[in-house]
């Protein structure tokens, strides 16, 4: 296996929809690829798929491996930027070492565990027996882990191929769960003589709501209710907001609609402006993109009774983001977190998505209750769920041992081993295989659930080459 394959089978799955929950595209492709190389292929329930490949003659005594990816992707793109992820294949370009989408999510996350995967199973090199696993739904619930039945494969070793960070072994990472908030809102008729106008902040990088939620980097959706609530000292009715989309995305880009007096329309656009300046300097090492714009814009949508339009903004503004705690006792890790991700509206309910982290399960419930308490002040229905274990580092671990020997040989360099504020499969994968070796590595990839997003290749080299010589020389 060398990396030049690895990339050719990545940009093969780059043509392949696998948006969370229409995973079916993918999973085809797997029993087809298993299919084609007499590979023995079992697919459960769930939609998770195992692809096993014999041991090689002369290596039947070597302990299994299971490597894992899951087959599905965030699919974000810019909102000015016309793409279906159901139909079309990701647009992606090779630049200055990386390959990069500019428009869209790129999907390394995780389709180059997948292709990392593919590769080996593909190889004629001589090693022990691989079961390749590839679960669902990841991104939306770790759906595939959940439902992955005991027994599913042998293995007592495994490796999961969905880091971010060449040169890191993380041996732990955080649990999560989400929080959804709702509110049922009314409507009032637009005063007369009012002009119609829309509010946005764009621009914003986004990012990964575990990897990139300590870089303090703007939140559009914070951003545009901040706007609102200082301007609720004006004379303005709120037609609609909306930001936001994936739970573990940190908001990019948010709207709202808002009608004000026709000769107060030019002093609401100045004001728009003037706060544009302000998100440019406060946000300038983080975000030097964001801007917030406004525009005269036409509406059939009736303006939310002014009571609840107030209480939906203030309500909003005092919804926690961000690091809530860094860990004690591992130099630099965030132990929890919560992340403002996106509001909508719709039929006349308005409904927030946020998600919670922590590598301490009592202080994810606190995080959770904290922004439960913020809802609940503003009278909202909420709802918990989806919550998934953390992963406690077992430091004594024999395949981080023979991880960390791999990679001095073949780089002269001590690796780093580290846990990771983003959820990762293995806390439920212990949950159903108690005695379960794992670590988790891969190549360096950047921007990963927002637009943007991109793969280093020469960091894919070195992850090719390290997981390939641990798999060759098990034992």
């Amino acid at each position: 296996m060398d990396s030049k394959t690895v990339l050719q089978f990545f940009q093969e799955i780059t043509r392949i929809p696998r948006e969370s929950g229409h995973e079916e595209p993918m999973i085809q492709y797997l029993q087809q690829f298993a299919a084609k190389r007499g590979l023995p292929c079992k697919t459960d329930k769930t939609g998770n798929v195992l692809i096993s490949k014999p041991a090689s003659k002369g290596k039947e005594d070597v302990p299994a491996l299971v490597l894992q990816a899951h087959q599905d992707m965030v699919c974000e793109k810019n909102a000015d930027f016309q793409f279906d992820f159901l139909t079309q294949p990701i647009p992606y370009e090779i630049e200055d070492g990386w390959m990069v989408a500019k428009n869209t999510t790129l999907g390394a996350d995780d389709g180059i565990g997948i292709a990392a995967c593919l590769a080996l199973l593909d190889s004629s090199e001589p090693m022990g027996k691989l079961e390749c696993l590839f679960t669902i739904s990841e991104e939306t619930g770790m759906d595939g882990a959940f439902g992955l039945e005991p027994g599913f494969f042998d293995g007592k070793t495994l490796i999961n191929l969905d880091s971010e960070d060449e040169g890191q072994l993380f041996v732990g990472c955080a649990g999560g769960m989400d929080t959804t908030a709702s509110f049922t809102l009314h409507r009032e008729k637009l005063r007369k003589g009012y002009k119609v106008l829309k509010i946005t902040v764009s621009g914003a990088l986004g990012g990964h709501s575990g990897d990139d939620i300590n870089k303090e980097r703007a939140n559009a959706l914070q951003c545009i209710v901040r706007f609102l609530y200082t301007e609720l000292q004006y004379d303005y009715q709120l037609l609609t907001l909306d930001g936001g989309n994936k739970p573990n995305a940190i908001c990019r880009e948010a709207y709202a609609v808002i009608a004000v007096p026709a000769d107060e329309a030019e002093e609401m656009q100045a004001d728009v402006q003037a706060f544009s300046q302000l998100l440019e300097k406060e946000y300038a090492s983080s975000d030097p993109a964001v801007r917030a714009s406004c525009i005269p814009f036409e509406c059939e949508l009736q303006p939310i009774e002014e009571g609840d339009a107030a209480n939906l903004i203030t309500t909003l503004l005092a919804c926690p983001h961000g690091v809530e705690k860094m860990s004690a006792d591992i130099p630099g890790l965030v132990e929890t977190s919560t992340n403002l991700a996106a509001a909508h509206i719709k039929d006349d309910t308005l409904q927030v998505i946020t998600s919670q982290r922590s590598s301490v399960v009592s202080e994810l419930h606190a995080m959770a209750e904290k922004v439960e308490a913020a809802f609940f002040l503003g009278s909202f229905n909420v709802e918990h769920h989806g919550e998934y274990p953390g992963w406690k580092p077992n430091l004594n671990s024999h395949i981080l041992d023979v991880s960390v020997e791999a990679y001095r040989k073949l780089f002269n360099q001590e690796p780093e081993v580290k846990a990771i504020h983003a959820g990762l499969e293995c806390g439920l994968f212990l949950e159903k295989f108690p005695d379960l070796d794992m670590i988790s590595f891969g190549p360096t990839l950047r921007g990963v659930h927002a637009p943007g997003e991109k793969l280093e290749l020469a960091s894919l080299d070195k992850f090719v080459k390290h997981l390939n010589y641990i798999v060759l020389n098990y034992k």
